[in-house]
């Protein structure tokens, strides 16, 4: 008996609750999502499943993938540019085994753009998505699922103060990721920040057009940051069709935000 309760409570540990969003922290924000433009949204839906066991959710008009940690969302629109040489250079994904992952890459036609050993010490990949998406793999072989979110990487002039604002705005919490010493984390998600000698452009329309949070209590929290200064694109609104809350601005360096309540129950 104590064997099938223990074998019932690994596999509820290893089924869809790991792929839930992160309990928010005490401002009651978590990270939410990756929201990319992409040419053929098929292709992407596959891509997601094959490579990173995504689950596929679809609400209404909204079609998103479920990951441990987050969702990617999928617009079908034809992006203005690859996510590099964007604020927003990429976002990465802990793996439980980085070689098995390029491998099926590889076999799939797609291109690995380079393998390294991470700031974190481990063994560490980039790979170009359809589209010019650009995606870090760092390999944590004690992982129980295949794949998990783990960072978005921002490249602007100005990062430290970007990061010190990030901290502010939803009280993340600064940490040296390895040797980086420039990231803070939020649940589900680090925010690592690097300096750009080039220039970036804002991302909305590239292929990683924006970024998400996860709000309780959102509409008091954009009353918050509207006190604050902020100035939304689109305010707070309900959309029964995709059961979600939303609002959008932009941060200082050209990343465009959305903030969400709604998504944990994807």
């Amino acid at each position: 008996m104590r064997f099938l309760i223990a074998s019932a409570l690994a596999l509820f540990l290893t089924l869809p609750a790991q792929a839930q969003l992160a309990s928010p922290n005490a401002a009651g924000v978590s990270f939410a999502h990756v929201h990319l433009n992409v040419a053929d949204i098929e292709v992407h839906k596959k891509l997601w499943v094959d490579h990173f066991d995504g689950v596929v959710v679809v609400k209404g008009p909204l079609t998103t993938v479920k990951l441990p940690g987050m969702l990617v969302v999928l617009t079908e629109r034809a992006p203005t540019g690859t996510s590099e040489g964007s604020v927003m250079d990429h976002f990465g994904f802990k793996v439980r085994n980085v070689a098995e992952v390029l491998a099926a890459w590889r076999a799939a036609g797609l291109e690995v753009q380079s393998e390294f050993t991470g700031a974190e010490g481990f063994d560490n990949a980039y790979l170009i998505a359809p589209d010019g998406v650009k995606i870090e793999l760092q390999e944590d072989v004690t992982l129980p699922v295949k794949a998990q979110a783990y960072h978005v990487h921002f490249f602007t002039g100005g990062h430290i103060e970007l990061m010190e604002w990030y901290i502010d705005m939803f009280s993340a919490v600064q940490r040296a990721r390895g040797t980086h010493p420039n990231t803070a984390d939020v649940p589900g998600i680090n925010l690592s920040f690097n300096g750009s000698r080039a220039e970036r452009v804002p991302t909305q329309g590239r292929a990683i057009d924006h970024i998400g949070f996860e709000v309780d209590n959102l509409e008091a929290f954009c009353e918050m940051l509207e006190a604050r200064g902020i100035t939304f694109q689109v305010p707070y609104t309900e959309i029964a069709s995709i059961e979600l809350a939303i609002a959008f601005f932009t941060d200082p360096s050209g990343v465009r935000i959305e903030l969400t309540e709604g998504f944990d129950k994807y």
